[in-house]
């Protein structure tokens, strides 16, 4: 929490055991196919894919699936405990798989923009067992003037936590297929119920 508050982002080399990972990594790598949907860039109806920019297949996890349930209830746990400790005003939380194939990347992008988003904090969590420097697919973490803040090897088990409209960030190509778990903690700009934006 407090290099959260301190530097904007976190990393935590050992968010969840070996064994705990392998069971969604595994999950992730056995889905067929048509589980998953080509990552677009936008959202609503500003929604469009290009893989000049981004690469990775997705897949929305939801509650009506065991691994995934289990996955969506941790990271819940998570928000309660944000804000508890930072007074943060989480209100709710959404993520996908994603797959990198051997290769594809995700340029340089933002997660969200100042006052034209409610996604607040991004969560990455990584699944790849005895991922090593040479296999690449490196989340690079950008500062205010462009410089590079950290080079995030994608190791099962790490957790990267950072605020959504302050930090540039890309996916490097890898050498080996990639698995991951991207998500954001959002605040609360609904209208008659309806989350706004919408995916």
């Amino acid at each position: 929490m407090d290099q959260l508050v301190e530097h904007g982002y976190v990393i935590v080399p050992n968010f969840l055991a070996s064994a705990q990972c392998s069971i969604i990594f595994d999950y992730a790598r056995e889905l067929p196919a048509g589980a998953w949907q080509q990552a677009g860039i936008g959202r609503a109806d500003q929604y469009t894919t290009n893989t000049a920019v981004r690469q990775d297949k997705i897949r929305w996890l939801s509650p009506a699936l065991a691994v995934e349930r289990d996955y969506l209830q941790m990271m819940e746990h998570l928000r309660e405990l944000i804000n508890r400790e930072l007074f943060m005003g989480l209100f709710d939380y959404e993520c996908h798989l994603a797959h990198y194939p051997p290769g594809s990347f995700y340029r340089k992008h933002l997660d969200a923009f100042k006052g034209r988003s409610n996604r607040i904090l991004t969560t990455v969590f990584y699944l790849n067992p005895e991922w090593q420097a040479t296999d690449g697919g490196e989340l690079v973490i950008y500062g205010d003037h462009g410089e590079v803040l950290e080079t995030v090897l994608p190791q099962a088990g790490k957790l990267v936590l950072f605020l959504s409209d302050r930090f540039v960030h890309e996916v490097l190509p890898g050498q080996r297929d990639r698995f991951s778990i991207t998500g954001w903690y959002r605040l609360n700009a609904s209208i008659g119920g309806v989350i706004d934006p919408t995916r």
